[in-house]
């Protein structure tokens, strides 16, 4: 047990660190990016004031820092992050950890709702695929699961608001409620976004969850509960289901880089004042220190769900611990 536990400590280590550099190359290259993109903060900032002159320019560059190397502009931000400073958003002056402190948990909230939608709609409807494999049931889910994954969320977003303000007169609130402050409101905003958000991971998941149940349907584990006479509902759900599950966890671990960058779209088209919508609005106005956090953060995000995932799958079926730890 002490060498299997040393194994797998080693296996988070070097999962911790291939993490870390993945992090830091999405840094650097977010960060080189947005500055090789046309146009920049100072020139949208002197064109709205309606003056534009070369010393003004030259003026806001070096105020804003941005008369430096990109080079040594980069090694001062990374050191400022290391430190814990995200830096200060060149438009409202305000410190970008604030800023993502107050919209960070509406992103989250809604990637978690839509989340919960995809697995109570998708693991119910997989299984009912796989139970009636090759029948009209089976055949009608599958095409419903291969549109959901053919229509691009933003557009679900935009027909789900049109269909609904045209033919029923009903939009959803305007202004934003959290969830201890108004439960009522928060739901009503959220919950159109979450639905638009959550059919691409629903259409993932009945496919997973019916391929995965198909092949432990057939299994020899399987035919032996059959042998002992259990019923057809306790060899699908007590037996079958539990282990084509773990299949369908590590896709949702998967799919949260794909919910996340859905929410930069939805929250922008629903007015949620998340962190997608952040990072929609700061990449117009070239506001450099604001969208290199929010990709940090959001690649943080996406790494640690996906080292939890690999940590769990790991301790789950040891083969694959093992096969880390020899690579």
């Amino acid at each position: 047990m002490p060498k299997v536990g040393c194994r797998l400590f080693e296996y988070i280590v070097r999962r911790i660190v291939y993490g870390l550099l993945i992090l830091l190359v999405m840094t650097v290259f977010t960060f080189v990016v947005m500055r090789l993109v046309p146009g920049d903060v100072v020139t949208l900032q002197l064109a709205q004031a309606g003056v534009v002159s070369e010393e003004q320019m030259a003026a806001l560059k070096s105020e804003m820092g941005l008369d430096k190397p990109v080079w040594q502009q980069l090694l001062i931000w990374l050191k400022d992050a290391l430190q814990g400073d995200l830096g200060t958003s060149l438009w409202s002056q305000q410190p970008v950890m604030d800023m993502i402190a107050k919209r960070l948990p509406v992103t989250l909230e809604l990637v978690g709702l839509s989340v919960i939608i995809s697995l109570l709609v998708g693991i119910p409807l997989g299984v009912i695929a796989a139970v009636k494999h090759g029948k009209w049931a089976d055949q009608l889910i599958r095409v419903t699961a291969i549109t959901g994954l053919s229509i691009p969320n933003f557009w679900l977003g935009l027909l789900i608001i049109t269909f609904l303000s045209l033919w029923f007169g009903w939009i959803p609130p305007i202004a934003y409620r959290s969830f201890l402050e108004d439960p009522a409101v928060n739901l009503q905003k959220m919950i159109l976004p979450a639905l638009a958000l959550a059919v691409t991971l629903s259409a993932s998941t009945i496919r997973m969850t019916r391929s995965a149940l198909l092949e432990v349907l057939h299994s020899d584990f399987i035919r032996t509960v059959r042998a002992k006479g259990a019923s057809e509902r306790i060899v699908i759900y007590k037996h079958a289901l539990r282990n084509s599950l773990i299949s369908v966890v590590t896709l949702v671990g998967l799919q949260i880089g794909i919910l996340l960058g859905g929410t930069v779209v939805l929250e922008y088209i629903f007015s949620i004042p998340g962190m997608g919508s952040l990072i929609f609005e700061t990449v117009s106005n070239r506001d450099y220190p604001v969208v290199q956090a929010c990709v940090l953060i959001y690649g943080g995000m996406f790494i640690l769900v996906n080292l939890l995932v690999d940590i769990t799958y790991g301790w789950i079926d040891p083969r694959i611990r093992h096969q880390s730890s020899n690579a």
